[in-house]
């Protein structure tokens, strides 16, 4: 029975996907004890807590001494609530039944909350890391055995919980991965996805009675590698979890200095039917750092729009950059519809 519950935890784990926002940006979920009132009354400033923390990018906000008064707040600005209950296989093989608060807060007050407190801003266009996990427990190198499956499952609800979308390698029908153990167990990541790549690889040796994790991360083009020692697996493997995402975020993240409002133009090329200025005007639309869109000039197949911005232009060039519609052309110094 366990080994159908972890196969299925395996199949949960989100696979490669393309660039896209996290869903829930502005839901919280807790655990909590019960459905009592004074549970939830406990758990909503935790919840409010956890958003803010999506938003900002921030594990935590010790050098932001204002957060915990107006996590109280949080009563106030829930949209809606409900409960929700998960079965989690432990390490020692027992099922752990856990009821969790699922809150929604209202968008325009948690921004509102994170502008009077001056935390950074992570946008909401983030790539998936991809994950990949390879152990050494003394029995040989293997790409995520299936008894250490609670371990990525952990990973993957606190990557959850931080805002950052993941993705999971996928073995064939015979168990086999497209990479070889040995190639993770250098650290190449360039090897998987490439210079602008987004991956990271977790090397776990069992060493004696501690775990010594090795990782190695890459988020286009920049790199990062450190290591964590700990007795139990789980703890490390999460705790490198939340040290990624700190180190993706604080590369990411709009400054609270550079946040406001501005006025852009935009020129895109390559609009050659409705169906094109549709498609560029829901993407720019989308963009979390654009507040309106509004199109000054059009000629043929070329369309300038007027963009109101939340934040400086230079992260909406780094947004366009990196996403699947817009691509800059250095000699006419404007964007591209890609086709």
């Amino acid at each position: 029975m366990r080994i159908v519950l972890l196969i299925l935890l395996l199949i949960l784990l989100p696979a490669g996907n393309a660039f896209s926002a996290p869903a829930g940006l502005y839901t919280g979920e807790v655990l909590v004890e019960s459905q009592q009132k004074s549970e939830r009354n406990r758990a909503l400033p935790l919840a409010l807590k956890q958003v803010l923390q999506k938003l900002s990018g921030k594990g935590s906000f010790d050098d932001y001494p204002l957060v915990d008064p107006v996590l109280d707040s949080a009563a106030s600005i829930v949209v809606s609530f409900h409960y929700r209950s998960v079965e989690t296989i432990l390490a020692d093989n027992s099922v752990s039944n856990r009821l969790l608060l699922v809150a929604r807060f209202a968008e325009a007050e948690v921004n509102e909350l994170l502008k009077k407190l001056q935390l950074p801003l992570w946008p909401a266009e983030r790539r998936p890391l991809e994950i990949w996990v390879v152990v050494d427990d003394g029995t040989g190198r293997r790409i995520m055995p299936l008894e250490y499956a609670y371990a990525w499952v952990s990973m993957n609800d606190i990557a959850a919980a931080r805002g950052q979308p993941v993705s999971w390698p996928e073995a064939d029908e015979e168990g086999i991965f497209p990479v070889e153990a040995q190639l993770l167990w250098g650290g190449y990541t360039e090897d998987i996805t490439g210079d602008d790549g987004v991956v990271m690889i977790a090397a776990a040796r069992r060493e004696g009675a501690e775990w010594s994790v090795r990782l190695n991360l890459d988020y286009g083009g920049q790199n990062w590698a450190w290591r964590i020692h700990d007795v139990d697996l789980q703890q490390a493997l999460g705790n490198s979890m939340h040290e990624a995402v700190n180190l993706i975020a604080e590369a990411n993240t709009i400054a609270a200095i550079d946040q406001g409002k501005w006025l852009h133009e935009l020129t895109v090329t390559g609009i050659g039917n409705v169906d094109d200025y549709r498609r560029c005007l829901d993407y720019l639309q989308s963009v979390s750092i654009v507040d309106r869109v509004s199109v000054t000039a059009a000629s043929r197949g070329v369309v300038r729009f007027s963009l109101e911005l939340n934040a400086m232009s230079l992260y909406l060039d780094e947004t366009l950059s990196s996403g699947p519609v817009l691509e800059f052309s250095d000699t006419e110094n404007s964007w591209s519809l890609r086709k």
